[in-house]
C-alpha cells in the first residue's frame, strides 16, 4: 500500500511539473544573422581605418558560423578571433573580463583548455531578447581595444534589427545640413542612408556587398552603368574604384528619378550639375 501511495505521489508530482512548465522561446543565430554581424564589423573597421582584422561569428555552442579576413591581417588572426568568439559564447561574457581577471592575479585560469578559452580582449556576446545566441570575435585590428570596438559594432547591429528596432526620425535641419556637404545620415549593419552631393564627375565604382538605390532631388547628371572599370583598384574590402567605365549604358538622370544598382554592377557619374543632390539607400547583402 505504501509503495502504491508513493508511486501515485510521484506521478502526481511529475504531472504537476509538466502542466506548470512554460515553453521557452529559445532564440537562435542564423547564417544570415552571422553575415550581418560581420558586415557591421567591417563597416566599423572602414570608419576607423583599421589596418586589418579577422571577424569570426559562432553560435551559442561556440561553433563557427562565418568568418571574414580583411586584407593585411596576419595569418594567425583567424584562429585567435575564433577562440575569442568561442570563449565569449561559452562563458556568456566579453573576453576582456577574463583578461582583466588574469591580469589581477588569478593566473590559475590560464590552465583551462586552449580550445575552450582564449582570454584576450576582442570577444563579445551576441544578445537577442536577453538571450546569448552566439558571439563575435575580432583579432588583428590596430589594438586590442579596437578589436573589441569592431566586435561590439557587430554584436550591436544584430540587436538593432527586427520588430524591436526603433523608428529613426531625421529632422529637416539635419537633412539639409547633410546635403550641404554630402554626408551619411544613418548607417548600421543592414543598411545605409546617405545625403549625397556631387559637384563634379566621379570615379567608377563597384560595391560587391551593397545595392545602391538613388533618388534624385536636384540637378541632372550623365550616369553610366555596366561595362568594365578602367584602371580598377581595390580601396576597401568589397569596394573597387577606377578612372572610368569602358562600354556600359549611359542615361540622363534628373530630379524625381530613381535608379537601383544591384551589387557588383559598375557605375559612374560621367558628368553632373553643380550641385547634383540625391538620396542613397544601401541595403547590405
Amino acid at each position: 500500500m505504501i509503495s502504491l501511495i508513493r508511486f501515485a505521489a510521484i506521478g502526481l508530482l511529475a504531472w504537476s511539473v509538466t502542466v506548470g512548465a512554460q515553453p521557452v522561446d529559445r532564440k537562435t543565430l542564423t547564417l544570415s544573422d552571422a553575415r550581418l554581424v560581420i558586415a557591421a564589423a567591417v563597416t566599423e573597421a572602414k570608419r576607423l581605418n583599421a589596418p586589418g582584422g579577422v571577424i569570426a561569428v559562432v553560435d551559442d555552442g561556440g561553433n563557427l558560423m562565418a568568418l571574414e579576413r580583411l586584407d593585411g591581417t596576419f595569418a594567425a588572426g583567424a584562429d585567435i578571433s575564433i577562440g575569442k568568439a568561442r570563449t565569449s559564447a561559452l562563458f556568456k561574457k566579453p573576453t576582456k573580463v577574463f583578461e582583466d581577471i588574469i591580469k589581477n592575479g588569478r593566473t590559475a585560469m590560464v590552465a583551462l583548455p586552449d580550445h575552450l578559452f582564449t582570454p584576450l580582449q576582442g570577444g563579445v556576446p551576441i544578445i537577442i531578447d536577453s538571450q546569448v545566441v552566439g558571439a563575435v570575435g575580432v583579432s588583428g585590428a590596430a589594438s586590442a581595444q579596437q578589436d573589441e570596438e569592431l566586435a561590439i559594432a557587430g554584436a550591436r547591429s544584430l540587436s538593432k534589427v527586427g520588430p524591436g528596432e526603433p523608428v529613426t526620425h531625421l529632422e529637416r535641419g539635419r537633412v539639409t545640413a547633410a546635403f550641404a556637404r554630402g554626408a551619411p545620415l544613418l548607417e548600421n549593419g543592414s543598411y545605409k542612408v546617405h545625403a549625397s552631393r556631387r559637384e563634379a564627375p566621379g570615379e567608377a565604382e563597384v560595391h560587391e556587398h551593397e545595392t545602391d538605390v538613388f533618388y534624385v532631388l536636384e540637378g541632372s547628371a550623365t550616369f553610366v552603368t555596366g561595362g568594365s572599370v578602367v584602371d580598377p583598384r581595390i580601396v576597401a574590402p568589397g569596394e573597387i574604384r577606377g578612372s572610368a567605365i569602358r562600354g556600359g549604358e549611359s542615361r540622363r538622370l534628373t530630379a524625381g528619378d530613381v535608379v537601383v544598382i544591384p551589387r557588383g554592377v559598375p557605375h559612374w557619374f560621367k558628368e553632373s550639375d553643380n550641385p547634383f543632390l540625391y538620396f542613397v539607400v544601401k541595403p547590405i547583402s
